[in-house]
C-alpha cells in the first residue's frame, strides 16, 4: 500500500505558480534601462497592509536596500509593497546609496499613496555603482501606472546570472478556507549558507500575525535558504521577505491553530523549492548535488557537515567529473566535525554504498559512475552517533563558472 506523504496529506502544487496567485496581491516588472535591454525593475504590491517578516545577509557590508527594509519593517511590522531592482546593488555606496533606497521607497509609496514606512524596497546586481536614480523614478512611473500587471514579468525582472526564473505556489485548506503561498526567488552566483547573493520573495493570503510569522521564516531559513551553496560567497543584498494579507479569511495562525502544521510545512516546501532552484542554477552548473546527512548527535552537527560537504570544491569537480571519490566527501565531514567515529561511517552514492564502516565498500564503478551523471546527485552520509538529520544543497564546479564571473562586469 502506498504511505501518503506530507505533501499529499497537507497542500497541493500548482501547476502554473504566480507571485500573485494569493488573494490581494499583484505583481510587475519591466526594462527600466537599468539593463540593456532584459527587465530591472519589479513591483509586489497588496490591497491591504500585509503582515511581514524578514531575514536578511549577514554580510558586514550590509548593502543600502536592506537597511531601508528593516527600516520600513521595525515601524509595525507590516508591508503593503516591495519594489525590486536588478543590475545594480546599491551596495557600498555610502551617503548617498542609502538616500538613494529611501527615495525609492518614497517614490513608490507616493506612486501607490500609501505610507513611505509600508514599502520595501531590494536590489541586486554589481556591487559600488550607484543607482540611475532618473531611470529608477521614471521606471517607477511606467512599472505603477501600467493598466494590466504581468506577475510572470516580476520573477523576470529580479534575475540577473540566473538561467531560469524561480517560481512555486502551493495551495491548501485551513478552517475550510483555501489558502496559497506563493514564492519567486533570484540566485545563481554568490551563494553561500547563512543568506547568500539571493533574493526570495513569499506571499500568502493566510492571516497570521508578524511575530508568528518571523518566527516560522527564521526556523525554516535554518533548513533550507541557510543550508545551500554555490561558491562559498555570502553577498551583502541578500533577502527573504514574506507578506501575508489576511485575505483568505481563515482563524488567525499560531502554534495552537488545530491545522498549524499543514501551513508549516506547506510553507517550508516553498522555501526549499526555491533554495533547491537556486542551487541548481549555479552559475556554469551541471548537476544538484544534494547531501543528507543521518545519525548526528545534533541537528548544529549535521547541519555543519552537510554545508562543508556540499561546499567542498573538490566535492564538487568530483561531481562534475563523473567521479566516485569518496574520499573528498569524507574529508570534508571529518574536517568539519573532529570528533566523528570514522569506524561508523557508511557512505551512500543514490542507492551504491560506497564506504562501509569508515573503509571502501565493494562496489560497481560503473554503477557508481552512472550515479553521478544524473542531474540530481545524492549523497547519503550516516554518522551512527545520534538521531538528528538534516539535507544541504549545492551544485558542481564547472569551467563555466569561472568564465561567467570572470567577465562579469564586462
Amino acid at each position: 500500500m502506498k504511505t501518503e506523504t506530507l505533501q499529499e496529506k497537507f497542500f497541493r502544487v500548482a501547476r502554473n505558480p504566480s507571485i500573485a496567485a494569493p488573494k490581494g496581491f499583484d505583481a510587475n516588472g519591466i526594462h527600466s534601462g537599468i539593463k540593456g535591454k532584459k527587465k530591472d525593475l519589479g513591483l509586489i504590491r497588496c490591497e491591504v497592509p500585509a503582515s511581514a517578516a524578514a531575514v536578511y545577509t549577514v554580510n558586514a557590508f550590509q548593502a543600502a536596500p536592506i537597511k531601508i527594509t528593516q527600516e520600513s519593517i521595525g515601524m509595525e511590522n507590516r508591508l503593503q509593497a516591495v519594489v525590486v531592482n536588478s543590475g545594480n546593488a546599491n551596495a557600498c555606496t555610502g551617503k548617498r546609496g542609502l538616500e538613494d533606497a529611501r527615495q525609492m521607497r518614497d517614490k513608490a509609496a507616493s506612486l501607490l499613496n500609501i505610507s513611505p514606512h509600508l514599502v520595501g524596497v531590494a536590489s541586486t546586481g554589481v556591487i559600488g555603482v550607484y543607482l540611475p536614480m532618473d531611470k529608477i523614478h521614471s521606471g517607477l512611473e511606467k512599472l505603477v501606472r501600467v493598466q494590466e500587471y504581468d506577475p510572470a514579468s516580476f520573477a523576470e525582472a529580479i534575475l540577473t546570472t540566473d538561467t531560469f526564473a524561480k517560481q512555486v505556489t502551493v495551495e491548501l485548506n485551513i478552517d475550510g478556507k483555501t489558502v496559497k503561498i506563493s514564492g519567486t526567488a533570484k540566485g545563481s552566483g554568490m551563494i553561500h549558507p547563512n543568506m547568500a547573493t539571493m533574493l526570495s520573495f513569499i506571499t500568502t493570503d493566510a492571516s497570521i500575525k508578524p511575530d508568528i510569522l518571523q518566527s516560522l521564516l527564521w526556523k525554516t531559513t535554518d533548513d533550507t535558504f541557510n543550508m545551500i551553496t554555490v561558491d562559498g560567497d555570502t553577498s551583502t543584498n541578500d533577502m527573504v521577505l514574506v507578506m501575508a494579507s489576511g485575505l483568505a479569511d481563515n482563524q488567525p495562525l499560531a502554534y495552537s491553530h488545530p491545522e498549524w502544521e499543514k501551513f508549516q510545512v506547506a510553507f517550508q516546501y516553498v522555501c526549499r523549492t526555491l533554495a533547491t532552484m537556486i542551487a541548481r542554477d549555479g552559475e556554469g552548473a551541471s548537476h544538484l548535488v544534494q547531501v543528507k546527512v543521518e545519525g548526528a548527535r545534533s541537528k548544529e552537527a549535521a547541519r555543519k557537515i552537510a554545508k562543508a560537504v556540499v561546499a567542498s570544491n573538490l566535492v564538487k569537480t568530483a561531481v562534475y567529473g563523473a567521479d566516485a571519490n569518496w574520499g573528498r566527501v569524507i574529508c570534508a565531514a571529518g574536517y568539519a566535525d573532529p570528533t566523528l567515529t570514522p569506524e561508523k561511517i557508511d557512505l551512500y552514492l543514490g542507492p551504491v554504498q560506497i564506504v562501509k564502516k569508515g573503509t571502501a565498500a565493494s562496489y560497481d564503478e560503473r554503477e557508481a559512475s552512472e550515479v553521478l551523471n544524473r542531474e540530481v546527485v545524492e549523497f547519503r552520509l550516516i554518522l551512527n552517533s545520534g538521531n538528528c538529520e538534516t539535507m544541504a544543497w549545492g551544485c558542481d564546479l564547472t569551467y563555466d563558472y569561472v568564465r561567467i564571473n570572470a567577465s562579469y562586469r564586462t
